[in-house]
């Protein structure tokens, strides 16, 4: 439903400023949520390389949601909102390549044929 609610929210309004008004309705939950569950204060203890890949991580999910609004904006929502799902592909591949999960079959033709539908929605 985030695809169709977003399609919806886009009109007449530029993807980047629907992007900062959606971050800023998650960036209000999670951390009301991490004060009221207590685990705001485990702040202090996450290590200098774990910031480093959280600020990794926040600025690759910040990118991917500016272009997946502008794509949005642009094209159309079943077309659009399965080619942002090939992410789970290239978590795959990397979390097998950088990580060293295992590759199992299952793993990899599940991947496959995301893809695979990722082509056939597209074409």
């Amino acid at each position: 439903m985030t695809a169709i609610f977003a399609k919806k929210g886009l009109e007449g309004i530029d993807a980047n400023l629907a992007t900062a008004i959606r971050t800023t309705v998650i960036l209000l939950i999670t951390w009301g949520i991490a004060m009221i569950g207590g685990s705001f204060k485990q702040i202090r203890e996450i290590s200098k390389i774990g910031i480093v890949f959280l600020v990794l991580s926040g600025v690759a999910t910040g990118l991917s949601w500016l272009f997946y609004f502008k794509a949005l904006q642009i094209g159309e929502a079943s077309k659009v909102a399965p080619v942002d799902k090939l992410s789970l592909a290239f978590t795959i591949l990397f979390s097998i390549l950088i990580l060293g999960e295992p590759a199992t079959p299952k793993i990899i033709i599940g991947g496959l044929l995301v893809v695979a539908g990722v082509i056939v929605v597209a074409l």
